[in-house]
Parts: structure tokens; C-alpha cells; sequence
């Protein structure tokens, strides 16, 4: 078993996860590459005391090329957790 701290590497902050946290209760993070929805699951109700999730979605999202003077590199490959929160859940503080 892995540590909780260790799957999930940070919060995702954009505007569009911003909208979606007060509309449908859905909260995005950073996570491992090779976490699965189960242990996603468990990572955030054993961070964030009082939550209870509804559901899980995930996604690879690929790295963007970048150019630095002549030469072309890419950035990394990361996993993007979109994860719902039940109705008679507390939100997660500190968002």
C-alpha cells in the first residue's frame, strides 16, 4: 500500500476546474501516472478528513512540445484525477 501523499501530487487550479468545484462538486488533481481510481479514492478521503466521493474520472494528458532556442523537447506526461464529491460530503478546505 502506498502512501496517500505520495498518489496524489497536487491540486489542479485552472478556471475550468475552479467553475466545475462549484457547480458539480468535482475537485481535479495532479496524480501518478500509474495510480488507479481505487486507490485515488482512498488517497483523497484518507487526506482530507470528512470527504466522501461519489466517483473518479481520469485521464493521461500529453506533454506540449516546447522549443528552446534550436532545439525541440516535450514536456512531461501526467494524469489529470477529476474526482466528485457525494452530496452529504463536506467540500475540501483549502482548494
Amino acid at each position: 500500500m502506498r502512501e496517500p501523499r505520495s498518489i496524489v501530487v497536487e491540486p489542479l487550479q485552472t478556471e475550468k476546474s475552479m467553475g466545475s468545484m462549484g457547480r458539480s462538486r468535482a475537485y481535479s488533481f495532479v496524480v501518478r501516472k500509474d495510480a488507479n481510481k481505487i486507490e485515488i479514492r482512498n488517497a483523497i478521503q484518507s487526506i482530507y478528513n470528512g470527504v466522501k466521493v461519489s466517483h473518479v474520472r481520469t485521464m493521461l494528458v500529453k506533454g506540449k512540445s516546447r522549443r528552446f532556442k534550436a532545439r525541440l523537447g516535450y514536456q512531461n506526461d501526467w494524469k489529470k484525477a477529476i474526482v466528485t464529491l457525494k452530496e452529504e460530503s463536506k467540500p475540501i478546505e483549502g482548494f
